[in-house]
């Protein structure tokens, strides 16, 4: 059975303990389900005023905080990942000896007691196997950061989408409200981990991708 693809990837306000989720992003085969939280500020609309500038379909829901998004994101998955027809994709989401994403989840999920939300689904992340069964070196030295890697290898127009040129811009974008931006960059993001997840699938064989069952030791 071939496990649906399913990208993830969040935005943050920064990379401390104390810093913030700001945006959660799935990419599906047919749309991309976004989750944003506004820090309490007006963000109407902006599911449509996204939607016009992308030609993929993409939902949108808007969260209060952070805790809320949290919970948001939990519901969604155990109703639409949790199961064994869906492998949540990541890039450098969580290595062996790396990985930002799903650290960083963790520990605001903790903060905000709200329970881990992919239990029983599997995962894998595409660094690896991307960086070992493709050539990504550009310039003498190997590429490993997802945009790069994405434009050498895949080359396509999702970039287009993307109004940031480095992900620490999204940090600004959160702090002065441009929540289109942000939800672009994210939505960017998850089209160009899921396309290179598809690469590797269409070139890979099963065993170089590493899977992992992400459901706790101890639940709720």
């Amino acid at each position: 059975m071939v496990l649906e693809l399913v990208a993830f990837d969040i935005e943050t306000t920064g990379f401390s303990v104390r810093d913030e989720v700001t945006v959660a992003g799935f990419a599906f085969p047919l749309g991309v389900r976004v989750f944003v939280q506004s820090g309490g500020r007006d963000a109407s609309g902006l599911e449509s005023r996204v939607q016009d500038r992308v030609e993929c379909h993409v939902q949108l829901s808007v969260h209060a905080s952070e805790a809320a998004l949290l919970e948001a994101v939990g519901a969604f998955s155990r109703d639409r990942l949790a199961g064994d027809d869906v492998l949540l994709a990541a890039f450098n989401g969580e290595t062996w000896r790396s990985g930002f994403d799903l650290p960083f989840l963790r520990t605001r999920l903790s903060m905000n007691d709200v329970a881990w939300p992919f239990d029983e689904v599997p995962y894998t992340d595409l660094l690896p196997v991307v960086s070992k069964r493709f050539n990504t070196t550009i310039g003498g030295d190997e590429c490993r950061d997802l945009v790069g890697v994405y434009d050498a290898l895949c080359g396509g127009s999702v970039g287009e989408l993307d109004p940031f040129v480095e992900s620490s811009e999204a940090v600004a974008a959160f702090e002065r409200g441009e929540f289109v931006a942000l939800v672009l960059h994210n939505v960017a993001d998850v089209l160009r981990t899921r396309e290179l997840g598809v690469l590797a699938e269409r070139y890979c064989s099963k065993s170089d991708f590493k899977l992992k069952s992400l459901t706790c030791t101890r639940n709720g």
